[in-house]
C-alpha cells in the first residue's frame, strides 16, 4: 500500500498543475494596443505602452475594417482587451467608430479609451455607461449622415445656380475632373482634415503633400458648400 502511495503521488500532483494550468489559460487576458498615425514619421510617444501594438499607418479616412493591422486585431480570437489613446483612432467617423465597438462587443472584447475613460465591458457584461454612449454615438451618426447629404445637396445646388456644376454630371467646366471623383480623393480628405485643425494654407499643402493651389481650391469649395466642414 505504501508503494502504490509513493509511486501515485507525483502523478496526482502533476495532474492538479496540468488543471490549474489549463485553468490560467481559459481566463488569461490577452491586452493589446491599437494605434493609428498618419505618416511614418508621426509620434505615437503619447500612444505607446507595453502591451502588444498593432500600428496602422493611414489616412484617419479610412474605414476600421480596411486598415491592415486592425484586420489583423479584429482576427485574432485570443485578444480580449483592446486598449486606445482616444476613441476617434477606432474609425474614420460617427458611424464606423460605433460599428467598430459593437463588433468587438460581439467578440467579447473590452475596449478602454484612455483618454474619454471608457470601458465598453465590466467583468465580461457590458458595460450600461458604454451602451448608452453607444447608443448616442449611432443617434449622432445618423444625425451626420443627413447633415452631410443636406449640405452636399445644397452645394450643387449652388453650384449649378453658377453654372459650374454642369448637366448633374458634376464637372467643373474646363476640367475633365468630376467634382464626386475630386471628394474621394485622400489628399483632399487629408486637406479638409488639417484645414479643420485650423491649419494654414502652407502648413496644410506641407502636411497633405499637395499643393497651396490645390488647398486654395479645397477651402473655396468649402465656402461654397461643396465639401462638408
Amino acid at each position: 500500500m505504501n508503494v502504490l502511495i509513493k509511486l501515485t503521488h507525483p502523478l496526482i500532483c502533476l495532474c492538479k498543475r496540468i488543471l490549474l494550468h489549463l485553468i490560467n489559460i481559459k481566463n488569461k487576458v490577452m491586452k493589446v494596443k491599437y494605434i493609428r498615425v498618419s505618416s511614418e514619421g508621426q509620434n505615437t510617444d503619447r500612444q505607446r505602452s507595453q502591451l502588444k501594438e498593432f500600428i496602422d499607418v493611414c489616412s484617419g479616412s479610412i474605414s476600421f475594417n480596411e486598415r491592415p493591422q486592425a484586420i489583423e486585431l479584429l482576427s485574432d480570437k485570443n485578444i480580449t482587451e483592446v486598449h486606445v489613446h482616444s476613441i476617434d483612432r477606432l474609425g474614420r467617423n460617427t458611424l464606423d467608430i460605433m460599428q467598430t465597438i459593437q463588433n468587438f462587443t460581439k467578440k467579447g472584447v473590452n475596449v478602454i479609451s484612455d483618454k474619454e475613460g471608457l470601458q465598453t465591458l465590466i467583468n465580461g457584461k457590458e458595460n450600461p455607461i458604454a451602451k448608452m454612449m453607444i447608443g448616442i454615438l449611432g443617434t449622432l451618426a445618423e444625425f451626420e449622415l443627413s447633415r452631410i447629404k443636406e449640405r452636399q445637396a445644397e452645394g450643387i445646388a449652388k453650384a449649378k445656380e453658377r453654372g459650374v456644376y454642369v448637366g448633374g454630371v458634376g464637372r467643373k467646366e474646363g476640367t475633365t475632373e468630376s467634382i464626386e471623383v475630386f471628394l474621394k480623393k485622400e489628399s483632399v480628405k487629408s486637406i479638409v482634415k488639417h484645414l479643420k485643425n485650423n491649419e494654414s494654407i502652407n502648413r496644410t499643402a506641407l502636411l497633405s503633400k499637395t499643393s497651396a493651389g490645390t488647398v486654395k481650391k479645397v477651402k473655396k469649395m468649402i465656402k461654397e458648400g461643396l465639401i462638408s466642414f
